[in-house]
């Protein structure tokens, strides 16, 4: 009994000390830098980052900006895809980031009727990051996205093109009339306006006005009436409205320009006209054209290096052909690339819309009688001028002079005698240099309109056939674990490649 009693005393003081010795451990397993439940405003943050930096590089090639004497490196430029994952980039990181991000965002507002504007906001950046994906791979999961965590939906449906946009157009006119002036914003957490709600409402309909301009091939009715819908709504008209994020020169990647971190890590960081690992520089077909144009942009855009110093004299700038073999040219340090202090800056903006691309819209609205306040001719003009005034934003070394503005404009003015054809192959072209280094942007308004009439680099080996690009690839791993949807959407729309054209673009 004696023995026994002291038995069970031990196990009594034993049990009091495994208790005494937990308190306190539950604190241990928490991790003070991180947070129970997210923050709205600083995954807004993120995803506004995600989505601005999400983007397919290669295009720079197709849209014939830049291109590259290597065949892996010019996919683009070349259509040769023998490796790597360019093509999948947009879907493959929009889900689990912006997409994904700004869901939680949603999900953190919408019961509080207080954060209605944020709420508002955040609707609107979804129907921009969706936007960009559907536009590149046409049917793409949507409904169904990003529920694996809230609804345990593993392998999403893809939703057909037309039904996404309907949709995508319907929110963002429920999420215009949302916002409430007497409700507080977004701050500093918003990167684009500061949680400006005026400003938001305008981007909100240049974003209607560019997906209703999307909608001009397969559907010119429903087009007309989002046109209409956006024009009456008021798009981003003035410099000041323009949306952008800026960046910083250092510090972590995520802070730092995507566009000019991309291109001086895969090409221009030693700046000195050689040692371009990917062998990149600029096509001859956009060089030819500033030239031949006498663009107060060339310059501003484009150096050569000489004697291993950068120069920006216009005489000497040339583009380098499309269809070099894989060897690096003798003369290649003679043929242009990025100018350093402009479009590389690592702490320059990426323009996300500007004025300059709402008024070529407003333009081609005109053109189809959409829209009557202003002239075709001057809507034109009015986002030629933006689009130069818009360099300045990237430092003093982009700053255009008025003067030079103006006489460009005067000399490159829309010709209205034109038939509809030929003004919107003026305006589109236009639109293509103005509208640089955004090569997403002009491919997809290429694929809509042909413009401009860019010659195919019909390559040897290419996978195209020598035909520019129409839709993006779904990436290997959907057809691998989400095989049923996939081969579901492959039926309806056609097979995963290059060529296979979308609903858009239909």
């Amino acid at each position: 009994m004696k023995n026994r009693f002291h038995k069970i005393a031990a196990c009594l003081v034993a049990l009091c000390l495994l208790q005494s010795c937990s308190q306190g451990l539950e604190e241990l397993n928490v991790n003070p830098d991180a947070s129970s439940a997210a923050s709205p405003d600083f995954v807004f943050t993120k995803a506004q980052y995600d989505a601005v930096g999400n983007m397919i590089t290669g295009l720079q090639g197709t849209m014939q900006y830049t291109t590259s004497y290597n065949d892996v490196a010019s996919w683009g430029s070349k259509y040769i895809f023998n490796q790597g994952t360019a093509p999948y980039t947009v879907f493959s990181n929009a889900y689990p980031n912006e997409i994904n991000e700004i869901g939680e965002v949603i999900r953190g507002l919408e019961k509080d009727p207080a954060l209605v504007n944020k709420l508002a906001i955040a609707k609107i950046w979804r129907v921009y990051s969706f936007s960009k994906v559907t536009d590149l791979y046409g049917d793409i999961p949507y409904t169904q996205a990003v529920q694996g965590y809230t609804s345990s939906v593993f392998k999403p449906a893809y939703d057909p093109q037309k039904d996404i946009y309907m949709d995508l157009l319907n929110e963002l006119d429920k999420a215009i009339a949302m916002f409430d002036a007497s409700k507080g914003t977004f701050g500093a957490a918003d990167l684009i306006y500061g949680g400006d709600i005026t400003k938001w409402k305008k981007f909100a309909y240049s974003l209607m006005l560019r997906m209703g301009m999307r909608m001009t091939k397969p559907d010119v009715a429903l087009a007309e009436t989002w046109v209409k819908k956006a024009i009456a709504g008021g798009p981003i008209l003035e410099d000041a409205d323009l949306a952008k994020i800026t960046y910083m020169a250092s510090g972590q990647v995520i802070n730092q320009n995507p566009l000019a971190y991309w291109m001086l890590n895969s090409d221009y960081l030693k700046a000195d006209g050689v040692s371009n690992p990917e062998g990149g520089k600029y096509y001859d077909t956009f060089i030819n054209y500033l030239k031949k144009t006498n663009d107060p942009r060339l310059p501003v855009l484009s150096v050569v290096y000489v004697n291993g110093k950068p120069s920006t004299d216009v005489s000497i700038q040339k583009g380098m052909p499309a269809n070099i073999a894989n060897s690096k040219p003798a003369d290649f340090v003679t043929y242009s690339e990025p100018n350093q202090n402009t479009i590389l800056k690592l702490n320059s903006p990426m323009l996300v819309m500007t004025n300059a691309e709402a008024n070529f819209y407003l333009a081609e609205a005109a053109m189809r009688g959409w829209y009557t306040t202003k002239s075709a001719a001057t809507l034109y003009d009015q986002g030629l001028k933006a689009a130069m005034r818009q360099w300045a934003l990237f430092g003093s070394d982009g700053v255009i002079s008025q003067a030079n503005i103006d006489a460009y404009a005067s000399a490159n003015a829309l010709v209205t005698t034109a038939t509809m054809a030929k003004q919107m192959e003026q305006l589109y072209t236009q639109f293509w240099v103005s509208i640089f280094p955004n090569s997403q942007e002009v491919f997809l308004n290429w694929r809509r309109t042909g413009y401009p009439a860019l010659v195919p680099n019909n390559y040897v080996g290419n996978i195209t056939g020598g035909q520019i690009f129409r839709r993006m690839l779904y990436p290997a791993l959907e057809e691998n674990l989400n095989r049923e949807n996939y081969n579901a959407a492959v039926a309806r729309q056609g097979e995963n490649n290059f060529l296979s054209r979308i609903w858009l673009d239909k």
